[in-house]
């Protein structure tokens, strides 16, 4: 068990990482998906990830926050990244790796990363196609 000092380091460094979540619609928000499933599925280390690099690389106008379940259990561990604009976009099985990309490509660059966005159209199980 870690002393309360410790505890209290730890509380401290990530609420700086993880900003309330702003409503004024002037950022960029990464919402990581928290619920049992995500967390099961590796979300943790997804949104500590995203966190960090937000962080590091200073983007001032971007928060990472927390959701429940997104309801796409099947794809988790799932982020969600709402544009200044409005514009959602939805990246499904995230690991660290992939979200050091997608805060290069996407949160930086301003490039979906096609590769990791989930499918335009899902069928529902037994839908016909």
């Amino acid at each position: 068990m870690k002393s309360l000092e410790e505890l209290k380091a730890i509380r401290e460094r990530m609420q700086s990482q993880l900003n309330v979540r702003d409503e004024s619609g002037d950022k960029t928000r990464v919402v990581v998906g928290m619920a049992t499933c995500g967390i099961a599925a590796g979300a943790r280390p997804v949104l500590n990830r995203f966190a960090e690099l937000v962080q590091e690389r200073g983007l001032k106008d971007v928060t990472v926050t927390q959701a429940g379940c997104i309801g796409i259990c099947k794809y988790e561990p799932v982020v969600e990244i709402f544009d200044k604009d409005g514009k959602k976009t939805t990246y499904v099985n995230m690991t660290p790796d992939k979200a050091e990309e997608v805060v290069t490509r996407h949160l930086t660059g301003g490039t979906v990363v096609k590769d990791y966005v989930i499918p335009a159209k899902i069928s529902a199980p037994g839908a016909d196609a």
